[in-house]
């Protein structure tokens, strides 16, 4: 979808369980250059989903904002070089 960037959450602190605030997002691993292919992760009709990469539990929080997760600093940022 053309103007609509899709969140990608990174997993650096080794947590079993992310909450985010969306149901369709991509997952990146780690931080470069520890991440693993940023794979597109959709929880259709459920509430939680597991990444085959990094076996991160990702739930559904419907509190969460699009860019939040819990625990906190879970966002993936491109950093700019």
């Amino acid at each position: 979808m053309a103007g609509h960037a899709i969140p990608h959450f990174q997993n650096d602190g080794g947590h079993r369980l992310i909450e985010v605030g969306v149901k369709e997002f991509m997952c990146t691993g780690a931080s470069v250059p520890f991440d693993h292919p940023h794979i597109y992760i959709d929880m259709g009709d459920d509430n939680e989903k597991v990444c085959s990469y990094c076996s991160t539990l990702y739930r559904y929080n419907p509190s969460l904002k699009e860019g939040q997760t819990n625990p906190p600093g879970c966002t993936f940022h491109v950093k700019a070089a």
